[in-house]
């Protein structure tokens, strides 16, 4: 297959979901990683085409969703700065910290503006070289390279007015404590396509084994998806548990190396709290101390403060795969993507936000 309304072939999704349905003999549990592929199976209805034995839940795969309250009030805090402009992706904007979010911000005259890639900042820090440029630097491992690049360049180009917030995360240490949790419902991964494809999926066969769960990598049209679940399921029904690449057409095992050895120049491997999840040792990256004078807390001096969830939110236990967006109390009620409680409701690959999108009526 060449073209996208392939992987959308309505005949070809009935035809392997014919093959599950034939293969499956009892119950099991799928956790999709990426909230891109949520996002395909609650709006192809893929979860429905599915034998009634196969629970897919959803995974922390929205790094917009896990950025800690935390980190959301020191953005708040920076953005209030009459001498910052502070840049960001769109989604982060309405994401809600303590008592209001980066739009409000903007709102209440802070200058806070959406850019399209980390490098356009700096164009604006030299345009404006009286004012400190801060970019948000939210992702997994599939962000990383652009984030890294704008560091390398403004070093190399001694741009001093610009930094990072960062907060890049990880998957395969949030698949190692999902696994290890004493809640863990998972037996099977449809990995994130995106991320293998900077990083390739060398470190997935450990965990495979440790865990004796099948991981498929898998990319995010309903024909993917199916043939993800199709490889996931007979793995677990024949008792194996192996990395297949099901996203051939993109991901290679090896990844990307130069994107790899960008990432590896300007950032190192750190502990990195999770919104509604904790702390997750070695799941995160922090700015090497040599570009450090590029890292927005320490420019800023801003100090580390607990900040408590919405009681109400269980954000936390949706990421995790242990509850689905409409068993909470306040889905679609009490919390909307016009007044979210938590991140899932407002961001684009937020599993509340494809529920009340696709499911909240129906």
């Amino acid at each position: 297959m060449k073209y996208i309304d392939e992987y959308r072939d309505a005949d070809a999704a009935q035809k392997l979901a014919r093959a599950i349905h034939n293969i499956t003999t009892r119950e099991w549990t799928i956790m999709e990683i990426c909230g891109g592929q949520t996002h395909s199976i609650i709006k192809f209805g893929i979860d429905e085409l599915l034998p009634e034995q196969i629970t897919l839940v959803h995974g922390p795969g929205c790094p917009v969703c896990v950025t800690p309250v935390e980190l959301i009030e020191k953005a708040i805090e920076i953005a209030s700065r009459p001498d910052v402009i502070f840049c960001s992706f769109g989604d982060m904007l309405r994401v809600p910290g303590k008592k209001k979010d980066l739009l409000t911000v903007k709102s209440e005259g802070g200058n806070v503006r959406i850019v399209y890639s980390p490098l356009d900042c700096l164009k604006i820090a030299q345009e404006q070289p009286d004012k400190e440029v801060v970019f948000f630097a939210v992702g997994f491992e599939t962000t990383a390279p652009a984030n890294a690049m704008a560091v390398y360049q403004a070093q190399q180009q001694g741009i001093k007015n610009f930094s990072l917030l960062v907060s890049h995360v990880l998957v395969p240490p949030a698949m190692e404590a999902i696994l290890s949790s004493p809640v863990n419902q998972v037996q099977g991964f449809l990995a994130a396509g995106h991320v293998c494809t900077v990083m390739g999926y060398h470190e997935y066969p450990p965990i495979a084994e440790k865990y004796h769960v099948p991981i498929v990598v898998t990319g995010f049209e309903p024909v993917d998806i199916l043939q993800g679940v199709y490889a996931v399921i007979k793995q677990l029904e024949e008792g194996r548990a192996e990395v297949e690449n099901q996203y051939r057409r993109v991901v290679r095992q090896q990844g990307n190396p130069g994107a790899q050895q960008i990432i590896q120049t300007v950032f190192e491997v750190s502990n990195r709290k999770w919104r509604g999840v904790g702390e997750i040792p070695q799941s995160g990256l922090r700015l090497r101390d040599t570009y450090r004078a590029y890292d927005a807390e320490f420019k800023f001096n801003l100090s580390d403060q607990a900040i408590p969830e919405d009681p109400e939110c269980i954000s936390g236990l949706i990421l995790q795969g242990v509850k689905k967006p409409h068993e909470c109390t306040a889905f679609g009620t009490r919390c909307t993507p016009e007044k979210p409680l938590g991140a899932p409701m407002v961001s684009s690959e937020g599993a509340c936000a494809a529920y009340f999108r696709y499911r909240a009526r129906g």
